[in-house]
């Protein structure tokens, strides 16, 4: 974080597109200011691509000068019912709008829009560190207009709104994700007038769609310790809204003298441990999935303690909800998520035992292509306080990948699946698709898994008639 002064500001900004801007505006007599984010990266000594322009009158009008002055490479994009425009130059990008006063009804994040004045565009910001303009008029120009004093929140590390908050969360309830969302990205702290409000107006989340949400959600899973914004979203009470399951696992029981762990803060630290491995956003989202089971699945046993027997599964079958409900993919991404929830155990099973061939190859044969994933995952899982145990995990996963290696490098898709399939079968049997079929797919897949027999004609060919005999089946 650099404080500037007016003079090194214009300095920054002495660039061939804030000059045409700044002659566009000057040549139309109005107003001109750069804002939000781009200021604000300004300060953070952050790159931005995102540059967007309030003018005092017509933003359109200015994106038409600009678009004029530049010439046939610009091109221009006009939104006329919301009152903005967009020129694209090269690999820039500048989005105009005009100042403007907003109202809202309880009942929508739509506002009411009139033209404003630069204060009252301040004004409407979300927070203090985003309200922040400078001049591109010629006389101006650099000079930054700082109403809320967000530099120095920007340097105390704050996130606060501009005016009152409640006021602020209720009139868009989409900026309480937003402010959560920064404070992640930024590592900054959500000052406590402006966190109690979160808390104040958490219910009002529920006017705003699912995919606003999911948008949110996925600008924090990719941040690099996204666990920040989830503790800020239980805390608030905005998470038993939007993602009650996760909401959910944040319970201690204890039942004589017997507790079990908090899966909720388990299940972030987890998270945080995949997103250190990797930027996969739908290796993220089945860490953060991947015990959402435990609630439904926990049962106390007198001998054995808490139990979450086939949470994996349970899981799983929860994930297609989860997905549907905040607007995520339905598609493949949502079936490799709940792949990865439901396996998410085997490695485990196996290397808490000793690692063997059959185990491995089963693992490999269930996971596909996704196994590299699975692998981080399971590694991300151990969060054991227990280093002899953790040790003992890591050394076997270690063996797991060994074994996994070897099956890649002799190509594991020909020698895993068995090379007579259900066609042949339902041919030489003269079957319709049926239990049978499925049977004897069954005893020659889980012979070559087991590495009983060599995944081969020949050998396959004389199981599957010893199994067709014992079903009574001829050909």
């Amino acid at each position: 974080m650099k404080i500037f002064t007016d003079e090194e500001l214009a300095q920054i900004l002495d660039k061939d597109i804030f000059r045409r801007i700044s002659a566009a505006a000057d040549k139309l007599g109005v107003e001109c200011y750069v804002v939000g984010g781009y200021v604000r990266d300004i300060f953070l000594e952050r790159r931005s691509n995102d540059i967007d322009v309030v003018v005092v009158g017509s933003g359109i009008e200015v994106a038409s000068e600009l678009k004029q002055m530049l010439g046939r490479k610009a091109h221009l994009t006009v939104f006329r019912n919301f009152g903005t425009a967009q020129v694209k130059w090269g690999d820039t990008e500048v989005e105009f709008v005009g100042a403007r006063k907003e109202s809202y009804s309880h009942d929508s994040r739509k506002p009411a829009v009139e033209n404003g004045t630069l204060e009252d565009d301040q004004n409407r910001r979300d927070f203090t560190i985003n309200a922040m303009a400078i001049c591109l008029n010629k006389e101006r120009f650099g000079e930054l207009v700082d109403p809320f004093d967000g530099i120095y929140d920007l340097e105390d590390g704050i996130i606060c709104t501009p005016l009152d908050p409640d006021i602020t969360f209720s009139d868009d309830p989409l900026r309480m994700m937003r402010c959560v969302r920064f404070a992640t990205q930024l590592n900054f702290i959500i000052e406590d007038e402006t966190f109690d409000a979160l808390e104040r107006n958490a219910e009002r989340i529920r006017i705003v769609s699912g995919e606003r949400i999911k948008d949110e959600l996925n600008k924090i899973m990719m941040t690099a310790t996204p666990s920040r914004g989830f503790v800020d979203l239980q805390r608030s009470g905005l998470l038993n809204i939007i993602l009650p399951e996760l909401a959910a696992l944040d319970i201690v029981e204890t039942r004589n003298g017997r507790a079990h762990k908090n899966n909720f803060y388990h299940t972030l630290e987890v998270l945080d441990n995949v997103c250190s491995r990797t930027d996969n956003l739908w290796l993220r989202w089945a860490a953060l999935m991947h015990d959402v089971g435990k609630t439904r699945s926990k049962r106390w046993d007198p001998l054995a303690g808490w139990t979450f027997h086939s949470h994996n599964i349970i899981g799983a079958k929860m994930v297609p909800t989860v997905f549907r409900r905040l607007m995520l993919p339905m598609d493949s991404k949502m079936k490799y998520v709940q792949k990865l929830v439901d396996l998410h155990m085997r490695p485990i099973v196996i290397a808490d035992d000793v690692v063997t061939d059959s185990a491995v190859r089963r693992l490999m044969n269930d996971a596909g292509d996704d196994i590299d994933d699975l692998m981080i995952l399971c590694e991300a899982d151990i969060t054991s306080k227990n280093q002899v145990r953790k040790k003992h995990f890591l050394e076997n996963y270690r063996i797991v990948r060994e074994k996994l290696a070897d099956l890649k490098e002799n190509d594991y898709k020909r020698l895993l699946q068995p090379c007579i399939d259900g066609n042949e079968i339902m041919e030489m049997f003269k079957l319709k698709p049926c239990r049978e079929v499925g049977e004897l797919k069954k005893v020659m897949k889980d012979a070559v898994l087991d590495n009983k027999v060599p995944n081969e004609r020949e050998p396959l060919m004389k199981l599957l008639m010893e199994k067709a005999k014992a079903m009574g089946l001829t050909v």
